[in-house]
């Protein structure tokens, strides 16, 4: 796998690491909207992401969203009202208090079948991409589990090998809730950016195996590997501290 297109960036805590993140997202949606597509285009994910991007670009100043479309990495089959509703948690910490037209984001239809969900999602995201056999966005943000998965796409899962859909149906996840919809690696990998954003020490010894190799079968989130983009990992001091590779620790407020 080709690694020169990975940047290891280690900040010194997430309190660090969260001003870094919204610098990052905000240079990279400032290079869109200027670029031809004169849009922004970003994947977010869930978990811990949702506060520490929502804390960090509502306290940036002058942030323009009014042309940003924003997407789900991954989303868990319920109520948008259910506390495990990605959508749900960015509407209220996020989206709520920023200038992101409702057009803007391309949520899924909790209220069908896990099946006719992913079917509705991936027509949806195609409206959204007009032209473009699979979605190619600016930025994907995401996040990785103990286990190194990523999106909904688990360890030894068979959705791993899907190559012709750019949206699937999950509804066995080994983590709860069992009903979600996914990207597909065909779109991760199609990005012109990904971002991963992992912290805390318990995540040391998965990110280890994931960014330097080692014996047992490729993890999920080792498979993400940009065929034309960037791949950035963002970790805290206590995620990296097994790493042997080359890591960058950038000044405060350098731009990323």
């Amino acid at each position: 796998m080709d690694m020169s297109n990975r940047r290891i960036l280690v900040f010194p805590s997430a309190a660090e690491l969260g001003p870094a993140l919204a610098r990052l997202v905000t240079a990279r949606a400032d290079q869109a909207c200027t670029s031809d597509r004169g849009r922004f285009s970003v994947g977010v994910s869930g978990g811990s992401l949702v506060g520490l991007l929502s804390k960090e670009l509502t306290a940036s100043p002058n942030l323009d969203c009014s042309r940003w479309v924003v997407g789900f990495c991954d989303e868990r089959v319920v109520q948008f009202s259910d506390p495990e509703s990605t959508y749900g948690l960015y509407k209220d910490q996020l989206f709520s208090k920023v200038n992101i037209p409702e057009s803007g984001v391309l949520a899924i239809d909790p209220t069908l079948p896990v099946q006719e969900c992913a079917e509705d999602y991936a027509r949806k995201l195609s409206e959204g991409f007009p032209g473009e056999a699979i979605p190619v966005f600016d930025l994907l943000l995401l996040g990785m589990g103990p286990d190194g998965h990523t999106c909904s796409l688990f360890p030894d899962h068979p959705l791993l090998e899907e190559t012709q859909k750019t949206v699937a149906p999950i509804s066995d996840s080994p983590k709860p809730p069992p009903q979600r919809v996914t990207l597909t690696l065909p779109v991760v990998n199609a990005a012109r950016c990904v971002a991963f954003v992992s912290t805390g020490g318990s995540k040391a010894p998965v990110l280890k195996r994931v960014l330097e190799g080692g014996k047992g079968p490729v993890l999920p989130a080792a498979r993400v590997a940009p065929s034309k983009g960037e791949l950035l990992w963002l970790l805290d001091e206590p995620a990296a501290a097994s790493l042997t590779v080359q890591m960058e620790r950038p000044a405060p407020g350098a731009h990323i």
